[in-house]
């Protein structure tokens, strides 16, 4: 073999080569998979159970109900809203400018505080008299305050905090006495410089203050105060035309103003503690808290009565065909109980309404075959009334007739009286067995006669029932032909009761089959089971007769009596003892012969 002739090996599946790249996909198609299973096994639950049905009947008309009221309040309610005023996000506004402006001292301070001079300044030896003095802590001063009086007039404007009260007055035109930014003749340049740098940082945060303080006077309509502790106002802003406030009452106020409904449009302050002029003082913010109009939808009861009606509806169109089902079946449970075995319902579910309606069907389907056994039987009962009273008469009336003879001497001869005598007890002795048979076979009917079972080889008990009928065969001209197996077969059963079954079979075979002919005994072992088998030349058969053969006086010849045939009850009572041993015995008809089998339990 060349090397171009060689053969590769197979090349491996896509899903092989590359199975990480179809992972994903792989788990999605399980999940899939495993989603279609558990739909499909909720669908059979709930298909099973009606009860599962109406709770998911009512959980749908529930959450439709929801959704129809959702939307029908919309509806109704908007031609019902009323309007409400908050003012309550207004305060709030006003209360978080306030918070703000506060803030501003807190921050203002904390940088005041970090540029004093410090400990470990180079002039700190030459300078301890000046270092002595404590600092001046930065605030908020009016501009245009009088010297030494701190009281802003009307028109005052605003300055930063962080300047001292030197500082405000030179603002507002007033000489100031050494003021602070102004170098020593002993100090150093370095400290000039520091104290420079302060005064560019103090213009720029009292720009910034006056830029927000006239932003909230401007745009938002508020009015800011700094008061001392006593109330004395010592700044205050354009629109502010206070120079005293009552703390108390303003105070009193903001938290009555704060616990109450926010739906009144009146003044509302917000006042924070601050540091001013190295003083504690009080921030006071005022103004109009700006409405919120929101629309409330109003509540109509139509929407209710509505959404109760569709959930009504939804609920009795969803349960509608069960109940048409439900009274399907009541009705044809009517139908049933007038007497029409013959009507039947229909299955039209797997819940247990279509559990129900099987079981309808298979009560009168019993309770039909009840009443056809019984009608049969008593059918019977009639026949077997007729019957015996046909073959009790005839040969009753016989020896009555000759006793009459007999009786009367109305004879010639004494030998001719013997003959008379003879025939009657014949016909005696044939009635008794007519009776003896009638009454066995009723007690094997009831099951009266107890049956004396023990283990026996059913093949010897058969051989020596065959070597009794072989001369009686030859003396018909039939020739018996026995095939038995050569295995030992253990059977159960009462001898004497199983003889009497195969003696009746034998004896019909003789009676009835042409002469000269062929009696065929056979016996088969079978998954447990002897089967044995009887056969002869006959007339072929039906089925509805071969069915009737083992009825009680049935014959196929109508014409055929207790004369010329049996007693009618032989076949009949050998199904009795077969069927109780547990067997079953039955008959064929095929190529003009007619063949009876006889199956039996082994024993294990």
């Amino acid at each position: 073999m060349s090397k171009k002739e060689k053969i590769k090996p197979p090349r491996k599946p896509m899903l092989d080569r590359f199975p990480f790249t179809w992972f994903p996909f792989n788990l999605l198609r399980g999940m899939i998979l495993f989603l279609q299973d558990l739909y499909k096994m909720a669908r059979t639950h709930v298909q099973r159970s009606i009860r599962l049905q109406l709770m998911l009947t009512f959980a749908f008309c529930l959450g439709v109900t929801l959704v129809f009221y959702g939307i029908s309040s919309a509806l109704f309610g908007a031609v019902n809203k009323s309007t409400v005023i908050d003012y309550s996000q207004g305060m709030e506004s006003i209360d978080s400018e306030a918070r703000s402006l506060a803030d501003r001292f807190l921050t203002s301070s904390r940088h005041s505080s970090g540029n004093e001079t410090s400990d470990d300044s180079p002039d700190a030896d030459s300078n301890e008299a000046d270092r002595s003095e404590p600092a001046q802590p930065q605030a908020v001063v009016p501009q245009g305050s009088a010297a030494g009086g701190g009281m802003p007039t009307p028109n005052a404007g605003t300055a930063l905090p962080g300047t001292n009260g030197q500082e405000a007055g030179s603002a507002a035109g007033a000489p100031a006495a050494n003021p602070q930014g102004a170098p020593q003749p002993n100090q150093p340049n370095q400290p000039n410089i520091r104290q420079g740098e302060n005064k560019q940082e103090d213009a720029e945060r009292r720009k910034n203050f006056e830029n927000t303080v006239k932003r909230l006077v401007t745009y938002n309509k508020l009015k800011i105060v700094i008061t001392d502790l006593e109330g004395k106002v010592v700044f205050r802003s354009e629109n502010a035309p206070e120079t005293y406030v009552d703390v108390h009452s303003v105070i009193r106020n903001a938290m009555e103003t704060r616990n109450r409904e926010s739906d009144s449009r009146s003044e509302f302050s917000s006042f924070y503690p601050v540091t001013y002029n190295n003083q504690k003082a009080y921030l006071i913010v005022s103004g109009i808290p700006q409405p919120n109009i929101s629309y409330h939808k109003g509540e109509n009861p139509l929407s209710i009565l509505a959404s109760l009606a569709v959930f009504i509806f939804l609920f009795y169109f969803l349960t509608q065909r069960k109940m048409r089902y439900i009274e399907e079946l009541a009705s044809g449970l009517r139908i049933i109980a007038t007497g029409n075995l013959d009507h039947r319902v229909l299955e039209r579910s797997q819940d247990e309404l279509g559990s129900l309606a099987r079981d309808m069907n298979f009560m009168v389907t019993d309770l039909q075959r009840r009443i056809e056994e019984e009608r049969r039987a008593e059918q019977l009962k009639n026949e077997l009334i007729t019957n015996v009273s046909h073959d009790l008469r005839t040969p009753l009336t016989l020896i009555m007739g000759y006793l009459r003879l007999l009786h009367d001497k109305n004879f010639e001869t004494p030998e001719q009286a013997a003959g008379y005598v003879s025939i009657a007890y014949s016909k005696s002795e044939k009635l008794k067995g007519l009776i003896d048979d009638l009454f066995e076979f009723t007690k094997l009917s009831n099951h009266d006669i107890p049956l004396h079972k023990k283990g026996v080889v059913i093949n010897e008990v058969l051989e020596q029932l065959l070597e009794e009928y072989v001369t009686l065969s030859e003396e018909q001209q039939l020739t018996l032909i026995r095939s038995l197996p050569q295995e030992r077969l253990m059977a159960r059963i009462d001898v004497d009761k199983m003889i009497r079954v195969f003696e009746n079979l034998l004896g019909n075979a003789i009676k009835y089959s042409p002469k000269p002919g062929v009696i065929t005994f056979g016996m088969i072992r079978e998954n447990g089971h002897a089967i044995i088998r009887i056969s002869n030349k006959a007339d072929a058969l039906t089925r509805d007769e071969l069915e009737q053969l083992f009825d009680r006086f049935y014959r196929v010849d109508k014409a055929r009596t207790s004369e010329t045939g049996g007693s009618g009850l032989g076949l009949a009572i050998a199904r009795s003892i077969v069927e109780s041993h547990e067997g079953s015995i039955w008959a064929e008809s095929e190529n003009g012969e007619i063949h009876f089998y006889v199956k039996l339990k082994l024993a294990s």
